[in-house]
């Protein structure tokens, strides 16, 4: 008599454990579609960190003595924002079970490389003929540019963040030259800062 029971009992369990399974299988589809779709991993705190060594930078290039040692300051800073960037990104994907190479990290860098590649043959141009002051409007321009276009798969804040630097961009390369470094500090500076805050708080750090 007990065996019977048995098996009516373990037949009775056995919707309920094929039910939690395809729920399990649902969000797991649901979560890479989402994953697939869109680069969460833009940190927000590696764009404060970003924006203070551009608010330092700013500083620095501001008391250059030379056009080439306010040029190196600024290279240095944009090499180690990259640095920054690219490891703050890896170590948030790997935070999340993810690579940073792969669906839409790869997407995310393939978009944001031509921009950025245009500025860095620009630089050399502008550099070579002696037009320098075009650089910090030239800079934030592209900059700008790369975060749009890169933003078209990240989370919201991407792009409206390289949508103001195109603006900072465009005004700075119809103004003076002289505020070359407010624009500068302004975009590369306060605009990280103030949109890394808003990533991080909204969007996972």
């Amino acid at each position: 008599m007990t065996q019977p029971a048995r098996k009516l009992d373990s037949a009775s369990r056995r919707p309920i454990a094929m039910h939690d399974r395809a729920m399990d299988n649902l969000r797991y589809i649901r979560e890479a579609m989402e994953r697939s779709g869109s680069f969460t991993h833009v940190s927000g705190l590696g764009g404060v960190v970003m924006g203070s060594v551009a608010l330092t930078a700013a500083v620095v290039a501001s008391m250059a003595s030379s056009d080439a040692e306010w040029l190196a300051t600024w290279v240095a800073a944009a090499a180690i924002s990259l640095a920054v960037a690219v490891g703050s990104m890896a170590q948030k994907s790997r935070a999340d079970g993810a690579s940073l190479l792969t669906g839409p990290g790869r997407k995310f860098l393939w978009s944001v490389t031509p921009s950025l590649l245009a500025g860095a043959v620009l630089t050399l141009v502008l550099v070579r003929v002696g037009a320098m002051d075009l650089l910090p409007g030239i800079w934030l321009l592209l900059y700008g540019a790369a975060v749009v276009t890169g933003g078209s798969h990240s989370v919201r804040p991407v792009p409206l963040m390289g949508a103001a630097f195109m603006a900072a961009g465009t005004i700075a390369l119809l103004s003076p030259p002289a505020w070359g470094d407010l624009f500068m500090a302004a975009g590369f500076g306060g605009f990280h800062i103030a949109f890394g805050i808003i990533i991080w708080r909204k969007h996972g750090g």
